[in-house]
């Protein structure tokens, strides 16, 4: 496994348990769980951007981006793949260059066609049986942070880059 030179994520299902949760007002909450926050700061470590691919066009997602510093951020997405092809473009890199991680159907097509693919614990079989990483990590709980790590040990860089956070 290689280092990749993007990091792609989905948001619910991933970085949320995909539940949706509505106030009496009609207002939409979600939870997200701040251990993802390592896996955004670890990847700026190493000099990798983050990017974010959610079929879900909400405010909400936008300022947890903005709160992370995510600058590469795409809602209302239906076609995942088109898109990701867009930015490898605008990078000047290829897909097998891309690390992603999703849940659903939607997907699941650029699950197959990245360099490393992931999905979380709770995603649904015939997505797990299409990635290369199966984490043990539910969506919510951290998943992306595991997804992270787990590449950045295959590759030999997790206790540079855990030691280099620990010097700061």
């Amino acid at each position: 496994m290689k280092l990749p030179k993007l990091v792609l994520t989905d948001i619910d299902g991933v970085w949320t348990n995909g539940g949706m949760y509505y106030g009496d007002d009609g207002t939409e909450f979600k939870k997200f769980n701040t251990l993802d926050s390592a896996g955004v700061l670890f990847c700026r470590m190493k000099n990798i951007p983050v990017g974010i691919i959610t079929g879900e066009d909400t405010v909400i997602v936008s300022n947890r981006a903005k709160k992370l510093k995510i600058e590469i951020v795409h809602l209302g997405v239906r076609n995942k793949l088109k898109l990701a092809k867009d930015i490898c473009k605008n990078l000047k890199i290829e897909l097998c260059d891309v690390a992603y991680v999703g849940d659903d159907i939607i997907d699941m097509a650029l699950l197959k066609s990245v360099g490393i693919s992931g999905a979380p614990a709770n995603a649904k079989a015939y997505v797990k049986d299409i990635v290369d990483i199966k984490l043990n990590t539910t969506g919510g709980e951290g998943a992306f942070r595991e997804f992270v790590e787990t590449i950045f040990k295959n590759c030999g860089v997790f206790d540079e880059v855990l030691n280099q956070y620990l010097e700061k």
